[in-house]
């Protein structure tokens, strides 16, 4: 007898991966592959939106044609910030335009003069000036630049909904991609900023739909649920808020580290938004207060240097364990020694100075400095009298320093790590179920651990 599996589709930037779950949220199959990256019009590297396109199809349909499996469900997850714009006829206009590429300064400058004050629309769309990686600004970019292509979309579909507009035909928008710092939507009133309305933008965005949505399809006889897609931080964070009852921060590190706290409410503060809070959203369009820090770059750049100035090979930093020796020497007489090369920090001196003889020493000393950082990031997201649980995800949960600092420094919360590599694949299997999830699922799907703060002798 066939195997009943759900489909998922996990679009990354760089791999693209494609899983099948059972009922019971096991993966049972994967399939992982890359695409060259193609040009736009101006030279600049983008996804190669038809290969994509091409891969989707003939996984589908050779899964589809199995002997082993029946797909009962499908659903998307992929990175947010990237439109894929349609003419009536449903196919794209434009590349899939890269959110790093840049756009020209004294556009971007004239949209926040004309929608000012930058302060405030900053703060009521939780989305800081950030050129394309605010997928709005690429809707304004191209009414203003390409008008001749703008007038002819009939929709602007966010890339998970495009990928479930390729199966299901039917164009829509919902909760996570809208809410994912695009400077389209309004915390304080829920609903589209009046920017949005005043430019005319919202004629060219599909209705909105909960991210549960399923669109039942009929492929070759066999009765599908099409999901309408999910963007995949929001989409990593939901097997924790469906299966964890009290209120918690997600710290999701690895390049970026980003702090989460999806029990905020309303829209964030003037002080808030100054100090770089951001907001996703959840899939019932709830807030997800959010602090990013580039944690995982930052560690990556300082550890290169100070392998090369203590002669010791570049993997050495990921076998050092926590010293508590080391560590009370440091803070006896603590100082701040470390000049950030990716991050700005009021506490960083001018320059990199330190007097340690051992690469254990200097190394200690920048990861207390590193951990400090990402204690205030999420002491800016969340009360931690209030929130007492802390889940840490993601390559940092295998540094121990991070997590014997981390659970030193908020004591007052409980700690636990998970192996979360199926994260966001997961959430969007989850997201079209009809299951629930009981406080379980986490410890047999995602290797939970507990851990329990040092203590100062």
């Amino acid at each position: 007898m066939k195997q009943k599996v759900t489909a998922i589709f996990d679009i990354g930037k760089t791999n693209k991966k494609f899983f099948l779950f059972d009922n019971k949220y096991k993966e049972v199959y994967r399939e992982y592959t890359s695409f060259e990256e193609i040009e736009d019009e101006d030279g600049y590297p983008t996804e190669n939106l038809a290969a994509l396109q091409t891969w989707l199809k003939e996984v589908f349909y050779r899964v589809l044609k199995s002997e082993e499996f029946t797909i009962k469900a499908i659903n998307f997850s992929t990175y947010g910030a990237s439109f894929v714009h349609i003419d009536e006829n449903g196919n794209p206009l434009t590349p899939l335009y890269n959110y790093t590429k840049e756009i020209d300064s004294d556009l971007q400058d004239g949209f926040y003069n004309k929608y000012k004050p930058e302060l405030e629309i900053t703060r009521t769309t939780g989305s800081p000036k950030s050129g394309l990686l605010n997928s709005g600004m690429q809707l304004y970019w191209l009414k203003h630049t390409k008008p001749e292509i703008f007038k002819k979309i009939k929709y602007s579909l966010h890339l998970p909904q495009y990928l479930s507009f390729v199966f299901s035909g039917i164009p829509v928008s919902e909760y996570t991609s809208i809410g994912c710092h695009t400077s389209l939507w309004n915390y304080e009133t829920k609903d589209y900023h009046n920017w949005v309305y005043k430019e005319g933008i919202n004629k060219i965005l599909p209705p909105i739909v909960s991210t549960e949505t399923s669109i039942n399809m009929n492929y070759n006889g066999t009765r599908i649920k099409v999901g309408v897609g999910i963007h995949d931080s929001s989409s990593a964070l939901l097997p924790y808020v469906r299966s964890v009852k009290k209120p918690f921060v997600l710290v999701s590190t690895g390049t970026w580290s980003i702090a989460l706290n999806p029990f905020s409410d309303g829209p964030l503060t003037v002080d808030e938004t100054e100090a770089g809070c951001i907001n996703y959203m959840r899939i019932n369009g709830k807030p997800v207060k959010s602090s990013r820090l580039f944690l995982g770059n930052e560690y990556k750049l300082q550890v290169e240097e100070l392998s090369k100035n203590f002669h010791v090979d570049k993997d050495y930093h990921k076998n050092i364990e926590f010293d508590y020796d080391v560590y009370f020497e440091i803070i006896k007489e603590f100082k701040y020694c470390f000049k950030w090369k990716s991050i700005t920090d009021e506490n960083m001196p001018n320059k990199t100075s330190y007097s340690y003889n051992l690469f254990e020493h200097a190394y200690h000393q920048l990861m207390i400095e590193l951990v400090q950082l990402q204690v205030q990031g999420i002491k800016r997201i969340a009360d931690t009298q209030q929130i007492d649980r802390l889940y840490v995800d993601g390559g940092f949960t295998d540094n121990d320093l991070y997590i014997k600092l981390l659970s030193y420094y908020l004591r007052g919360m409980k700690l636990r790590t998970t192996k979360a590599s199926l994260g966001s694949a997961l959430g969007a299997a989850i997201a079209i179920s009809d299951s629930k999830l009981n406080s379980k699922f986490l410890k047999k799907n995602y290797a939970l651990k507990k851990h329990v703060p040092f203590i100062v002798k």
